[in-house]
């Protein structure tokens, strides 16, 4: 068997290792470097700023732990140097998994020319025609822009924009309070900028439950950065004091003056990285997929952030696996080829302090209908983060009340923001995907002292 896999992110070459694995004879081509967006411009290099960045809260804070008279200074360069130094050592990595499990790399731009047809026109010149018993597309998106005027200022830089960044700059407004936005948000005050969130919605982090959004913006205003939801930008504009960023906020239109400006209003599918209709595949703003990721031509299958949804590396990368395993079983398939929940999928942003979630929110619930239960434990009483100096924190998990969809007591979702969130949601995700109740994860012995009792002191309150 064959298959042709386009787009080297987390999706695309992590479906192409676990295939090569399973015998499949795979090619995959790569427009840009392997790793795709998440490994070269968004999720590695933007965790190792926030690295730089907790490094520096802990020392100015240094005097609370009886560290005196320290004195240190800051190398933005350096930061950067280190940040490029991560993203190598982890791309040459990939790209001797792919060396060694045999995997055919290919570089260029893919264009489909049919059901079993990929063309590439190669980076080194020429093109190639590639065929395959299944195509499976993993293109991801693109940064959104609003359709403003002065979006195209120099100045004005998207989420790669700013990781190219050569100093920090003393004033950074960020359009849009969602976890790009906010992550680096977070970072740029942590290394000295004055930092203001424009955010449209009432408030920040609108997917994220309230609870959690309400307390992350006080956290964050605590800190120094000044968030204004409910802002609807207009427009930014060049002046003598750098740049201008208009904005409506209660019928009153104000303006902010910043030397950088980020445009963070989210991603959107890269549809235009290929041609779609061309071989009868279906779009609405994203490629259109059953449950099993096939497009509406059965050879081909899409992953990942060019179906919308999360645009998660995680969630591409196992419904990359969902997608090989309805193919290695046969297809076409009405019942489950695997025990992947894809309706799980946990989210993390990476502040100060950390927000994560999995499930469903209190909003998502009454929604829907589903009558529930919160049950919520504090990091301020836990040992471990007194200890650690990271008092600031909640954990809620949301616990069915009792319907024919979900039994009393069955898990339904799990928000945490405090220190180390984004690894202690994933006990809860774990039950979860086995319809866990919160019996079951009161029932589970936690090592003392730990931040996990967090989770478990809300499974037991």
């Amino acid at each position: 068997m064959r298959i042709t896999i386009i787009g080297a992110g987390p999706g695309g070459y992590e479906t192409a290792l676990e295939a090569a694995g399973r015998g499949v004879e795979v090619t995959l081509v790569s427009d840009g470097p392997v790793g795709g967006t998440c490994l070269n411009e968004g999720c590695i290099p933007t965790k190792a700023l926030c690295r730089n960045a907790e490094v520096l809260e802990t020392l100015a804070s240094a005097s609370s732990y009886g560290i005196e008279a320290l004195a240190f200074g800051f190398n933005y360069r350096k930061v950067i140097e280190r940040k490029d130094q991560t993203v190598t050592t982890l791309r040459s990595g990939v790209e001797f998994l792919l060396k060694s499990r045999k995997v055919n790399l290919v570089y260029g731009k893919a264009s489909l020319a049919g059901p079993h047809e990929v063309k590439v026109s190669l980076r080194d010149g020429g093109e190639t025609s590639l065929e395959a018993d299944f195509i499976i597309v993993a293109t991801g998106s693109v940064p959104a822009w609003l359709p403003v005027p002065g979006a195209d200022l120099e100045g004005v830089v998207d989420s790669s924009g700013i990781l190219s960044m050569t100093e920090v700059p003393r004033r950074l407004c960020v359009i849009g309070g969602g976890v790009i936005g906010l992550e680096f948000a977070s970072v740029f005050k942590s290394f000295g900028s004055q930092v203001t969130v424009l955010e449209y919605f009432p408030e920040i982090i609108p997917r994220f439950d309230k609870d959690i959004a309400k307390r992350l913006k006080q956290s964050l205003s605590k800190r120094g950065i000044e968030i204004i939801t409910s802002a609807k930008v207009e427009g930014v504009s060049s002046t003598a004091d750098g740049l201008s960023v208009s904005y409506v906020r209660k019928d009153e239109t104000l303006t902010l003056c910043a030397d950088k400006v980020l445009m963070a209003v989210g991603r959107r599918p890269a549809l235009g990285s290929l041609d779609f209709a061309s071989v009868g595949i279906e779009t609405d703003r994203a490629v259109k997929v059953n449950s099993y990721m096939q497009t509406s031509v059965p050879s081909i299958y899409a992953i990942g952030d060019i179906t919308g949804g999360w645009m998660l590396a995680h969630a591409a990368t196992f419904q990359g696996l969902r997608a090989l395993n309805h193919i290695l079983a046969g297809q076409p398939s009405d019942g489950p080829v695997d025990r992947i929940r894809l309706d799980l999928v946990p989210a993390a942003v990476f502040t100060v302090p950390e927000v994560a979630v999995v499930g469903f929110s209190e909003e998502e619930c009454k929604e829907r209908g589903i009558a529930f239960k919160a049950h919520k434990s504090f990091f301020r009483a836990n040992g471990k983060a007194l200890a650690m100096g990271e008092p600031e924190g909640l954990c809620k998990i949301l616990v069915s009340s009792g319907s024919e969809e979900f039994p009393a007591g069955e898990i339904l979702g799990c928000h945490i923001m405090g220190a180390h969130a984004a690894d202690l949601v994933h006990e809860v995700c774990a039950l979860m995907n086995s319809h866990g109740t919160i019996g079951d994860l009161g029932a589970v012995i936690h090592s003392h002292p730990t931040l996990s009792e967090v989770v478990l002191s809300a499974a037991r309150g």
